[in-house]
């Protein structure tokens, strides 16, 4: 090496020169960005190499720390999940018993309100069959339960007793095809039978189509069945047609709306009278009308009505008003509005001018003075012109010159 150097002294020189000077402007001379040279030199040598030491370190000396550290993860990620489910499931649980008390607290003071001897009793099964209709209750003739005994809610009537057993009964929904019970109308007090549809929907039979049931009343037992007392809510009805033969009438059960869990057995029924005012209905909310609308009802009109059948009866009463006629107080005999007139606000029309005048009919038997007159004075014929002055030898000369020939 000595040798090398000592036969390239020159030329080992002039590149350590080079090379020297190469460094001073690499440090001397600033990219684009204000980094000197030298150091994107550096950097871009040395990334590469940190870059391979690191996917080595983390690949094998991080994977053996990984698995030290993280060794007892498993076990306690296991540990949590089982602790989460139970306090789910206690979770559950305890808003069923708020939901069972609350329900019992006014099951209760609904035993308490009602006139009616009543007997609570809880759902313990269901009948067999996939659209069962009828539920097992856990009280039975050893408690007093007869078959034939209704069985309501503080929402409405559930269904009745159809046989006792000592221990428990068996009840038959109101949703079921052979369950009737007579109903009355909260509103008009139409009368009708209602009856399960299955699938949770009933009906009200033996309502004629000259009766008047709206949508939304309310129906409640009317105790001429002689199962359910008269004043329990049966439903509110939710649609209503004209049938062939009578009305076809589909209520919501109120009892079934809320599901079943505690029930009351009415054990000695005493009838009240049906609320005057409607209940109100479950889940809707509607504002009150904004103050100008109700307090000018023209205004809620115009907002209210602006269909073309409204715009044509404002058009019609505009016309009837100019002409001084009012609609469904005309007598026979008087004259019909002229719907062709275009009329403005405040014109006002005299209803002869509508018309061309008639002469009226003479009927038979009419007297002189019973018969109308017409006073329309005459047309008068259009003016003459003025006769020519007479001449010396002949009277003077007419229109038409007849006078001066009879004269001569």
């Amino acid at each position: 090496m000595e040798s090398f150097l000592t036969r390239y002294r020159n030329l080992t020189v002039l590149l350590v020169v080079v090379t020297a000077q190469l460094l001073l402007l690499a440090w001397q001379v600033k990219t684009a960005e204000d980094v000197p040279l030298i150091r994107v030199w550096a950097v871009t040598t040395v990334v590469p190499v940190a870059r391979i030491l690191d996917d080595v370190r983390r690949y094998t000396f991080g994977s053996l720390q990984d698995y030290f550290v993280l060794v007892g993860v498993r076990d306690e990620n296991r540990r949590l999940r089982q602790e989460n489910t139970q306090l789910k499931m206690q979770n559950h649980f305890l808003t069923a018993q708020v939901h069972t008390a609350d329900r019992a607290h006014a099951l209760l003071a609904f035993q308490s309100e009602t006139p009616s001897t009543t007997l609570p009793a809880r759902i313990i099964g269901s009948g067999t069959g996939v659209n069962s209709a009828n539920v097992f209750i856990d009280r039975g003739a050893n408690s007093g339960v007869e078959k034939g005994m209704a069985v309501v809610t503080p929402e409405g009537i559930v269904g009745k007793i159809v046989e006792a057993y000592p221990t428990a009964s068996l009840v038959l929904l109101a949703t079921d095809p052979s369950f009737a019970a007579g109903v009355v109308s909260q509103r008009n007090h139409v009368f009708g039978t209602m009856k399960g549809q299955g699938h949770g929907t009933c009906i009200i039979d033996y309502v004629q189509n000259e009766q008047r049931v709206d949508p939304g009343e309310w129906f409640y037992t009317s105790g001429y069945d002689r199962v359910f007392p008269r004043g329990f809510p049966a439903g509110q009805v939710t649609a209503v047609h004209n049938g062939r033969y009578s009305k076809e009438i589909f209520i919501n059960p109120s009892g079934l709306q809320s599901g079943l869990d505690e029930v009351l057995v009415v054990l000695n029924g005493v009838h009240q009278a049906i609320p005057e005012n409607e209940l109100p209905a479950p889940g809707i909310h509607m504002m009150p009308a904004p103050p100008e609308l109700a307090r000018n009802p023209k205004a809620q009109q115009q907002v209210l009505g602006n269909t073309t059948a409204d715009r044509l009866r404002t058009a019609y009463q505009e016309v009837g008003e100019a002409q001084g006629h009012h609609f469904g107080e005309g007598l026979p005999g008087s004259t019909p509005p002229n719907f062709n007139m275009k009329v403005t606000p405040g014109m006002k029309v005299n209803p002869a001018a509508t018309r061309p005048s008639e002469k009226p009919a003479v009927e038979p038997g009419d007297t002189e003075d019973s018969v109308p007159v017409d006073v329309t004075p005459p047309e008068q014929p259009p003016a003459q012109p003025p006769a020519a002055p007479a001449g010396k030898n002949g009277p003077p000369a007419g229109p038409t010159g007849r006078q001066g020939r009879s004269a001569r």
